[in-house]
């Protein structure tokens, strides 16, 4: 069997994050880049600040499931010093572990049991800053040893590529989506507090057909590619409180 050496490997994602042009394809390389590195999930995400409250409001593009951010503000973890200060105001890329011996006084309780339950020990978390001054991670987690630094240093140089691609694309993008509708907002403001389209369809009094109708409208208009990211970029926009 045939290996990559770390400068092709750098090579070929750089050359794959050139050519990303859309939103959905920014989405699939940067899944590409978690892999390529040995990692199961990627999230780009706004920096948390002191008064940030839900981890799912930050989310600009993410490979975890629904669950974990559901899960992640059920307990409030958001509220743990070392991620509203902390994460939010270091400048250096950060791997970690919570196996290590120091990720006690890293980690919160809550937030070590839930990486555990998503099969998420090992990360990194590399900071960037976009065109408009905005403080943005490029979070990985899997499970695989913690990254060398000389690894850690070619993710640090790829992930200065997908700053550029990141902010060619938002430097391109189209004007600004059409406002949701009423019915649509509710759907997604329901959605936001992890309701099914089933129970929606109940409380709405509509068929979940229609709740999912609905639901695609609003991933379009608001040029998402999943019900997360679409409920992110309607809180952020302020469109649903």
């Amino acid at each position: 069997m045939s290996y990559m050496t770390t400068s092709e490997r750098q090579l070929s994602l750089v050359a794959e994050i050139s050519t990303a042009n859309t939103k959905a394809q920014y989405a699939e390389v940067l899944v590409k880049v978690a892999r390529a590195y040995g990692f199961r999930h990627s999230t780009l995400m706004h920096a948390p600040a002191p008064e940030s409250v839900l981890l799912k409001a930050l989310v600009i593009e993410t490979s975890l499931p629904s669950t974990y951010f559901s899960q992640f503000d059920r307990a409030r973890i958001m509220r743990s010093p070392i991620l509203s200060t902390g994460m939010g105001a270091s400048a250096l890329p950060r791997s970690w572990s919570i196996s290590d011996d120091a990720a006690a006084e890293i980690f919160p309780d809550e937030l070590s049991k839930l990486l555990r339950a998503f099969d998420i020990p090992t990360g990194v978390v590399v900071p960037a800053y976009t065109l408009d001054g905005g403080r943005i991670l490029f979070w990985l987690g899997g499970d695989r040893p913690l990254l060398g630094q000389t690894e850690l240093n070619e993710l640090t140089m790829v992930s200065l590529h997908l700053l550029d691609a990141y902010n060619r694309l938002k430097q391109s993008k189209a004007p600004e989506a059409a406002p949701l509708s009423a019915r649509e907002r509710e759907v997604v403001r329901w959605t936001a507090q992890g309701k099914t389209s089933i129970e929606i369809g109940q409380i709405l009094s509509l068929s979940d057909h229609t709740v999912n109708a609905y639901m695609t409208s609003a991933i379009k208009k608001l040029d998402c590619v999943n019900r997360t990211q679409l409920v992110a970029k309607a809180i952020r926009m302020k469109l649903i409180t």
